[in-house]
């Protein structure tokens, strides 16, 4: 059995081994042209220089799949803002109330496996040395779905969707001002290119004269939603940092579990007069049922793994929110339905763009593992935790780095992939638990 040695040992880049008491050490290879051995220990550089070329990570699954949980997620999003325009539309308007028991469920869910593997005492250490962090996080998540929810009691759902833009300038300033991300040309290029097609779809709006709806306060409405995409935006930009440091579940339980309180006392205290105003029948509960559903998948609960973090963990908040420009389109095609809208020979045209942007964000990038190697993690990735997704998980298991063109699994070794489907257990979520791993 083999455990990697903490940051402070390791020596110029190269991730080594030491022995325990299960057996004995091996020793990794001392040269980027050495083959890597299963025994061994990879190097992030090593797998980068072996599979180095143009469109590198366009010809691996993991972007592949990363193109799709997106766009699972824009839907995701898209079901909420729907069925919070729906509950508008019925007179019940209640931010902070809909969104307690989704923080409560991820709390029972994954606090309690945190503890599971922790212990009460390490659990008791983890929120009095770390409980800080993530309240930060919670604080700036729970703001951010409030916020959003209060402005569809002022505004339309297609102004709504503007979220999703100013989140983007958000995320991009953060990530280059604080954790030095460094953007590739094409990836700027990406950007503008979605943000293009969002451009498209507020032309279409303005055109057609379709905001799905008349707004009680347009003004302040879309000062609600700007505030409350900000928060988003500086919550994805950290949730990124935190899940690449630390296991999924702590990270998901301890939002669920600060997120609850905060959002049980915002909830006691600003939205009392809404709850006794509101409508309560079973058209209401119909809205709200699908509604938990979809932010719950959105923030992590589906069987045992979590979407939005591993989205973090595989590529980057950037990529993750001009991903969710396409919500708009999804939107629309729903409102054509619910609330009568009409589809503008823009919207697909919008949507195609936006879709060209994702794959031009990633297409001349020469890195086979893309956005998931983080530059504040160091060369090798060694300061961050292992886990699903990870670039250190996939030196670690360097068999699994083929293309995909070859008719192989790419990203993910036949373990992880189990694990990330739903068989879960401590070896399929995170197996770096290490406090020596210092983290902030």
């Amino acid at each position: 059995m083999q455990k990697l040695t903490p940051p402070d040992k390791y020596d110029e880049g190269i991730i080594r081994t030491e022995t325990t008491k299960s057996g004995p050490s091996t020793s990794p290879p001392t040269s980027l042209d050495q083959p890597a051995h299963r025994d061994g220990v990879t190097t992030v550089e090593e797998i980068e220089e072996k599979h180095k070329s143009h469109f590198a990570y366009f010809k691996t699954r993991d972007f592949y799949l990363v193109l799709v949980l997106g766009q699972v997620l824009a839907l995701c999003i898209t079901g909420t803002n729907t069925f919070t325009s729906l509950l508008v539309g019925k007179g019940t308007s209640i931010p902070a109330f809909q969104t307690f028991f989704n923080y409560a469920l991820l709390n029972i869910i994954y606090s309690s496996y945190t503890i599971y593997k922790y212990g009460f005492k390490k659990y008791g250490t983890l929120l009095l040395r770390d409980g800080w962090k993530y309240i930060i996080l919670s604080f700036l998540d729970v703001e951010g779905n409030y916020f959003v929810v209060l402005a569809y009691r002022y505004t339309t759902i297609l102004s709504a969707q503007l979220i999703n833009f100013w989140a983007i300038v958000v995320v991009v300033v953060i990530s280059f001002l604080f954790l030095r991300v460094r953007y590739h040309w094409a990836q700027i290029i990406g950007i503008l290119v979605c943000c293009g097609g969002m451009g498209l779809l507020l032309a279409s709006d303005h055109i057609t004269h379709s905001n799905g709806g008349t707004a009680v306060n347009q003004l302040k409405g879309d000062l609600f939603m700007l505030l409350g995409s900000s928060c988003y935006g500086f919550d994805n930009v950290l949730e990124e940092f935190l899940v690449s440091k630390r296991p999924l579940y702590e990270v998901v339980g301890q939002i669920g579990f600060w997120g609850m309180i905060i959002n049980g006392a915002q909830a006691g205290i600003f939205d009392r007069a809404a709850f006794r105003s509101a409508t309560w029948d079973g058209q209401v509960g119909g809205y709200l049922l699908p509604l938990f559903s979809s932010f719950s998948i959105t923030n992590g609960v589906v069987g045992r793994d979590s979407f939005t973090p591993i989205m973090f963990r595989m590529s980057s908040a950037a990529f993750f929110n001009i991903s969710l420009l396409t919500g708009n389109f999804w939107g629309v095609a729903i409102g054509t339905k619910v609330f009568g809208l009409r589809i503008h020979y823009l919207y697909p045209i919008a949507f195609v763009l936006i879709m060209a942007g994702l794959i031009v964000y990633f297409t001349l990038t020469k890195s086979v593992l893309g956005d998931a190697k983080k530059p504040w993690l160091g060369r090798n990735q060694q300061l961050g935790v292992s886990g699903i997704g990870t670039a250190r998980r996939k030196a670690e298991n360097p068999e699994a780095i083929v293309n995909a063109h070859a008719g192989d699994s790419s990203g993910f070794g036949s373990e992880e992939l189990r694990s990330l489907i739903g068989r879960g257990g401590s070896d399929g979520v995170d197996d770096d638990d290490d406090e020596e791993n210092s983290w902030w």
